[in-house]
């Protein structure tokens, strides 16, 4: 008989080391873009969510509107057939009913979409929802500095970070295709027994036992490792320049999302008040109708201007909370938890914007 073990280890082979480095780098990359896609999922699903209650707010309006105009067409109508006013207003009235009645119909449509997408996200078709509290606080960013928001995002944004570790994984690829010039070193051991008969029938025993060091030097070999390294140079030149352009981008977008966040509490404030005035003028101008001062044209307007100022506090509230979403995003600090806290201010029993919409002239929830 004869049998034998050889066993070989590598003692230093570059290549393989900076291969394992590389793929090190390619695991975090990966890891970074899950995170970034969790992060992504939750503003998906809370914009959805609030898209869905926009739409809704807005189908409240044009209702209204579509309503109030039209009640204004009958009345009208009805001063016309006693002689008060001239055909062309009746005209006005009615172009103006066909109008807000061409609106809500789209605003259906918008609403029926919405849900759809949102269905899209969780699986679940929205039937009942919850309305965002009316005295839901419109927080400042916090801290009240652009650049301390921008620090963060370069310091944890996923996006950056996954990009990060594509350009070190890249480094590493380059630095294994350059070491295919270094020379490897390799430790042998091998062990052989054997038993054996010769022509006189006599046993014939022996073993051997070799350790031994192999020391290969790459001359040449035939250009592929300089096309290698090459190959990589540029990837990792590709990798760089992804690098700097996604922190410019989240850059530039974080300082951006801060500038829009205080925009729409500037906004939903200004709002606020235009809702009390527009509501204001449009009482005034019906009185104004009732006495012959004002015409059918300043009615009609004033009436769209109430649920126009309206619809606009509600979507400056939606944007508000989404576009502060999307700045926790670019900073790298949206977590479910974020979810959580707004879901506390949602409730089946906010009457949502069909509390002003129904003529009510202020802003106070009736459920706090």
């Amino acid at each position: 008989y004869r049998y034998g073990i050889e066993l070989t280890q590598p003692l230093f082979r570059a290549q393989d080391w900076f291969s394992y480095e590389a793929s090190q780098f390619q695991t975090e990359a990966a890891e970074a873009q899950y995170n970034l896609a969790q992060q992504q999922l939750i503003l998906d699903v809370a914009t959805a969510y609030f898209d869905v209650l926009r739409a809704k707010d807005t189908v409240t309006t044009a209702k209204a509107t579509e309503t109030a105009i039209q009640r204004q067409y009958e009345q009208a109508q009805e001063r016309f057939d006693v002689g008060l006013i001239a055909i062309t207003e009746v005209y006005e009235a009615r172009a103006s009913y066909d109008d807000a009645r061409s609106q809500r119909i789209a605003a259906d449509n918008d609403l029926n979409v919405a849900k759809e997408q949102l269905a899209r996200l969780t699986g679940e078709y929205p039937d009942a929802m919850e309305n965002l509290r009316q005295n839901f606080p419109l927080g400042r960013p916090e801290p009240m500095d652009p650049t301390s928001w921008e620090t963060t995002a370069v310091e944890q944004n996923w996006s950056i970070q996954a990009a990060q570790r594509q350009f070190s994984a890249s480094e590493a690829s380059l630095k294994a295709a350059k070491s295919d010039h270094l020379p490897t070193l390799e430790l042998s051991a091998s062990y052989q027994e054997s038993s054996l008969e010769n022509a006189l029938f006599t046993q014939q025993e022996g073993n051997q036992s070799i350790v031994s060091l192999s020391l290969t030097i790459p001359f040449y070999t035939g250009g592929g490792t300089q096309a290698g390294v090459r190959e990589q140079r540029s990837l990792l030149t590709a990798a760089e320049q992804d690098l700097n352009t996604v922190r410019r981008d989240v850059r530039v977008n974080t300082r951006s999302l801060f500038l829009t966040v205080n925009n729409n509490i500037e906004t939903a404030s200004a709002l606020e008040q235009t809702i009390i005035s527009r509501r204001s003028a449009l009482d005034a101008t019906r009185a104004g109708y009732e006495v012959g001062t004002r015409n059918i044209v300043e009615v009609l307007d004033a009436e769209r201007a109430y649920y126009v100022a309206l619809r606009d506090y509600a979507n400056a509230r939606y944007d508000y909370l989404i576009n502060s979403l999307q700045l926790k995003q670019a900073a790298g600090t949206l977590t479910p938890r974020d979810l959580i806290d707004l879901n506390n201010w949602l409730s089946a029993a906010a009457p949502g914007i069909e509390a002003l919409a129904n003529e009510k002239k202020t802003l106070d929830d009736p459920t706090q």
